[in-house]
């Protein structure tokens, strides 16, 4: 090691040894695997009511719906899409949701094919932005659509960090796959 910045090129060493091994991240990835993680585990909770009980499937669905359209809450060209589909089939539709939510949280929890799970979820929280945008009614300031939509926004922004950062990476099966292949070839 030069001894200009000794420390430092010893850090740095150090760090490039983690990395390579692929058994350590930096702060940023290890936050970003555990609310990964922990994100999963909420979607498994969502999941897991939906498919083991029976307050979702058919009549909870088609009241959320049905509720949200009757309301005006859906943004216009939306409306028909849950009139047609998603009213006109709730219980596949409810059991798509259902199981989409759980193959979004086994995902997650294992780091297993996060980035597609990752588009899953994007897909699922902006269908629920554009039927709940109006909830604040129609004529609302700007800020009130996004307030209202808190439960589904945040969600989305974690779904594209999770796309972006690729993190099934740390402390996950997508990661250890990258690097089975990579020994191999």
């Amino acid at each position: 090691m030069p001894r200009v910045c000794g420390a430092a090129a010893e850090v740095s060493a150090t760090t490039v040894r983690a990395a390579a091994s692929g058994n350590q991240g930096g702060v940023g990835e290890k936050a970003i695997a555990c609310v990964r993680i922990f994100t999963g585990i909420i979607f498994f909770l969502f999941a897991e009511y939906k498919i083991a009980g029976s307050e979702f499937t058919p009549v909870g669905f088609e009241h959320w719906v049905r509720g949200w359209v009757d309301q005006g809450q859906v943004l216009g060209f939306y409306r028909p899409v849950l009139v047609n589909i998603a009213l006109g089939h709730p219980v596949l539709c409810a059991r798509m949701v259902a199981w989409g939510e759980l193959g979004i949280a086994v995902s997650l929890i294992l780091g297993l094919l996060v980035r597609p799970a990752a588009i899953g979820g994007v897909i699922l929280m902006i269908n629920f932005i554009l039927s709940t945008w109006f909830a604040p009614g129609h004529g609302a300031p700007v800020w009130q659509y996004f307030g209202a939509n808190q439960d589904h926004i945040p969600l989305l922004f974690l779904f594209v960090i999770f796309y972006a950062t690729r993190a099934g990476e740390l402390w996950g099966l997508d990661g250890r796959l990258r690097r089975t292949k990579a020994r191999a070839g």
